[in-house]
Order: C-alpha cells, then structure tokens, then sequence
C-alpha cells in the first residue's frame, strides 16, 4: 500500500531528475505522465510506464525537431534566389 513515505521517495526522484537533465527533458515528461497513468490502469505498473512513457516521448520530441529543422532548412533553401549560371549575360 503507498505511504506518504513512497510518495515524498516519488516526488524526489521526479524532482531530482528534472534538476539533473533539464536539456534531454523535451517529450520526457509528458510521456512519462501518459505512461504512468496507463501503466497504473494496467495494473501497478506505473513506474514502468512511467520510464518507457519517458523514453518514447524524448524519442518523438527528437523526431518532431528534426523534422522541423530539416523544413527551416528547405524553406530558407527556397527563399534563396539561385546564382546567375556563368555563361548568361549580366545586365
């Protein structure tokens, strides 16, 4: 049964890992929120679903900003007009 001691444990360890990687957090906490409630549904899980909800979430945060680095990077490639060729003549 879960005491206020587990719980004051919890909120230690949530704490002290936000402090120690504040950087490599992008995704993390909303998965691991998401994966803590459903491991919990699932059956007393929560810290599992916690960690891997924590790991898949970074996963697909670093996808959704290389994806949008790579689109920066097309649309500023679009905006630039392209060079002259050599043999054309100038005006």
């Amino acid at each position: 049964m879960p005491t206020l001691r587990h719980s004051l444990i919890a909120a230690f360890a949530v704490a002290f890992a936000m402090a120690t990687a504040p950087a490599q957090a992008k995704g993390c906490i909303k998965g691991a929120v998401v994966g803590g409630v459903a491991g919990h549904v699932a059956g007393r899980h929560a810290v599992a679903g916690a960690v891997v909800g924590c790991a898949v979430g970074h996963h697909l945060a670093a996808n959704k900003e290389r994806e949008e680095r790579q689109e920066r990077a097309a649309a500023r490639a679009a905006a630039t007009p392209a060079p002259l060729p050599a043999s054309a003549p100038r005006p």
